[in-house]
């Protein structure tokens, strides 16, 4: 294993840079060298905050030959361009979900990534907490049986000023959906990783509150290759409600995530015991664990626990809603990505 650090830039110096530049800072594989931002004063005041340079142009950026490493974190609708750059400067790429918002994209992204060598992970940070890495195992190992309904539902509050506030939300061009994408793309993600990859599915998806292009709420049936069914219920119009929940029902038991918590485990014949999970925040804990996987990843040559393939399902799913949608029509997946 190579003994040093991987240096990192960050792209991109919005709100969720932040859980990037704490997590490489805390890393001790990884180094902050560098920042890059199309607005000069952002730019600028964020690199003075951490002691690195500042860049207004990718392509200066992705040509410094000390950089290893980016993480992209500007609007969905540049991953894919930045990405395919990045890629081509021989730079690894950790790219904030969703990976893209067109499924074309995401394979571009993906190839060009392996035609050059570099690893890709997207940020899936809940896939890093303890409690569902533990329900994972417990499906995997078949102790909930043969499931038979498995569901997601992540509701929020995002009022208009909310989509006010940047012009890119709430847009297809560059935020690619809303409620299922945004917010809720990884309960969407963590669904699928758990229950299963998705044969084919039926949604509604529209804006029925907010003043924007996509939609604040969605509905998803869901039918899994594994011969269960579900659904997926997002919104960004519910009150104070509970973080994301998921729930898991099999022939021999059920289990409850609620947030990042187990709520409920119970199954037939001898109980399982919840273990006591250290404390987990998706923001920052998730993202920290990831960057410090990537940066392993690296170093020993090895893929990251999140693969760019990891991001391709999920991405179907949600568009699957929004085309089920506009075409009144079932959507069947070809070759559903397949558990690990």
């Amino acid at each position: 294993m190579n003994t040093g650090k991987v240096r990192f830039a960050v792209v991109g110096c919005g709100g969720i840079s932040a859980s990037h530049f704490q997590g490489i800072n805390e890393t001790e594989e990884a180094e902050l060298v560098a920042v890059c931002d199309a607005n000069e004063q952002r730019a600028e005041e964020t690199a003075a905050k951490y002691g690195v340079r500042a860049y207004t142009r990718l392509e200066v950026l992705l040509a410094q030959p000390d950089i290893d490493a980016v993480c992209i974190c500007t609007p969905s609708g540049l991953h894919a361009e930045q990405t395919i750059m990045a890629a081509a400067a021989g730079k690894h790429v950790v790219c904030e979900k969703p990976m893209a918002i067109v499924l074309e994209d995401v394979e571009q992204m993906i190839e060009a990534c392996s035609q050059a060598g570099v690893k890709l992970t997207t940020i899936f940070p809940r896939r890093m907490s303890p409690a569902a890495v533990f329900v994972k195992k417990l499906i995997d190992e078949g102790r909930l049986g043969r499931l038979s309904l498995c569901s997601g539902y992540v509701k929020f509050y995002r009022n208009q000023a909310y989509y006010d506030s940047a012009g890119w939300r709430g847009t297809w061009a560059m935020d690619g959906g809303g409620a299922m994408m945004n917010q809720g793309i990884h309960t969407v993600d963590l669904l699928q990783w758990l229950a299963g990859p998705v044969e084919s599915l039926k949604g509604f998806a529209r804006n029925v509150l907010r003043d924007i292009e996509v939609e604040d709420t969605a509905v998803t049936a869901l039918q899994f290759c594994n011969g269960a069914l579900g659904t997926l219920e997002a919104t960004t119009t519910a009150y104070k409600q509970p973080d994301h929940q998921i729930i898991i029902h099999g022939d021999l038991g059920t289990v409850v995530l609620t947030g990042d918590q187990i709520t409920t485990l119970e199954v037939m014949g001898e109980p399982i015991e919840i273990p006591d999970f250290p404390p987990f925040q998706v923001i920052p804990d998730g993202h920290r664990m990831q960057i410090r996987d990537m940066s392993r990843a690296i170093l020993e040559n090895r893929e990251p626990q999140v693969t760019g393939e990891d991001g391709r399902h999920s991405l179907e799913i949600i568009l699957g809603t929004y085309e089920s949608h506009r075409s009144h029509r079932e959507i069947h997946f070809r070759n559903p990505v397949q558990q690990a």
